[in-house]
């Protein structure tokens, strides 16, 4: 028989973390929507650094990001696969509960 107390502790380490790693998406948009304004740096977050970051579950986070900064809305590659991630992992978030 499976214990429950182990069983709840996988669930809450999964929160915390999809929490975090949402944290991190939208902290990167953040950042990088900073970095673009400003325009004097060189570096900014490559676009495949923000696609990894939502397919490790931080989408809603990166999402977030992109209504409230308004950051690489005109993207077309970023208005159909963000929110495409989003509804993968609803899909598989659901077929785990």
């Amino acid at each position: 028989m499976l214990n429950t107390a182990c069983l709840c502790w996988r669930w809450v380490n999964l929160f915390i973390y999809i929490l975090l790693i949402n944290v991190l998406g939208f902290g990167v948009m953040w950042l990088d929507k900073a970095m673009a304004k400003a325009g004097k740096y060189k570096y900014r977050v490559p676009e495949s650094r923000i696609f990894l970051i939502a397919l490790a579950g931080g989408a809603l986070g990166v999402f977030i990001g992109m209504d409230l900064f308004k950051h690489k809305t005109k993207k077309l590659k970023f208005t159909i696969i963000i929110p495409a991630i989003i509804i993968l992992q609803l899909i598989v978030l659901r077929m785990l509960l």
